[in-house]
C-alpha cells in the first residue's frame, strides 16, 4: 500500500522558519502532481503549493513569497520550506499525490 508520510513540523514564533518533508513509498510521486494542503481548526481544507513531475510549482496567493515547494527525485521526497511564518499559518499540513493524502503534520505559529 502506497503511502505519503509527512514530518518536519512543530512550533514556532512569527517571523521564524520550517521545512516540511513528504516521502512516498511508492511511485507516485514520478507519475503525478504532488500538492501541500492545510487545515485550521474551524475551517476547510485549503490548497497551499504544488509541484509537477516537470518541477512547475504554483502556490496560493496567502504563501507566495515566503513558501517554496521543492522535490528529491532521488529521494522520493518533496519538501514544503515555510519562511517568515505567520500566526495565521497555523494549521494540520498534509501532502496529496493522485488519490492518497499523508497523515498530516501540526504547524503553529505563536509567540
Amino acid at each position: 500500500q502506497v503511502q505519503l508520510v509527512e514530518s518536519g513540523g512543530g512550533a514556532v514564533q512569527p517571523g521564524e522558519s520550517l521545512t516540511l518533508s513528504c516521502a512516498d513509498s511508492g511511485t507516485l510521486f514520478h507519475m503525478y502532481i504532488v500538492g501541500w494542503y492545510r487545515q485550521a481548526p474551524g475551517n476547510e481544507r485549503e490548497p497551499v503549493a504544488f509541484i509537477s513531475t516537470g518541477g512547475n510549482t504554483n502556490y496560493a496567493d496567502s504563501v507566495k513569497g515566503r513558501f517554496i515547494i521543492a522535490r528529491d527525485n532521488a529521494k522520493n521526497t518533496v519538501y514544503l520550506q515555510m519562511n517568515s511564518l505567520k500566526p495565521e499559518d497555523t494549521a494540520v499540513y498534509y501532502c496529496h499525490c493522485g488519490e492518497v493524502w499523508g497523515q498530516g503534520t501540526q504547524v503553529t505559529v505563536s509567540s
